[in-house]
């Protein structure tokens, strides 16, 4: 069970189904495993080289969505970033086989979103991947919950 406090009163956290607006700050989040999470509040987040949008810092304003992530460790062993995100320039990719899937950020654009239920993700939630880490502010690191000694 995952708990998500409004810690950044006055920043849009928009409804995944919502398309983000160029230029405004966003918050999101990021999954990742807890020693992963000790990394990047240490040093910050460093851009993956590939992926199903290319090099970027992958996100989602889908808490549900980053806390699946790594999908192959157990709950207890996860953590999720809440960061705030200046999204810049946006491009839509909609559909596998964009033209600018992978080369959105050759175009002018900072950061690629992918629309819920799109064919993209396989479990159907949103994505973002933002090009310039920069962009990228942490806030702090969500962990599960624990009820009754155990990891909901």
């Amino acid at each position: 069970m995952w708990a998500e406090n409004d810690l950044c009163p006055g920043v849009p956290c928009l409804e995944s189904y919502t398309e983000p607006v160029n230029g405004k700050i966003y918050i999101m989040y990021h999954g990742t495993s807890r020693h992963a999470a000790q990394q990047i509040m240490s040093w910050g987040f460093r851009p993956s080289q590939g992926g199903m949008l290319g090099r970027g810092v992958y996100l989602s304003r889908d808490l549900n969505k980053a806390s699946r992530y790594p999908l192959h460790l157990p709950e207890h062993e996860r953590a999720v970033i809440r960061v705030m995100v200046n999204v810049g320039r946006v491009k839509k990719i909609d559909q596998q086989g964009h033209p600018l899937q992978k080369t959105w950020h050759d175009h002018g654009y900072d950061t690629a979103w992918c629309p819920p239920n799109c064919g993209m993700v396989r479990s159907g939630l949103e994505e973002d991947c933002v090009w310039d880490p920069r962009r990228i502010q942490i806030v702090d690191v969500i962990y599960p919950k624990v009820q009754y000694g155990y990891y909901c």
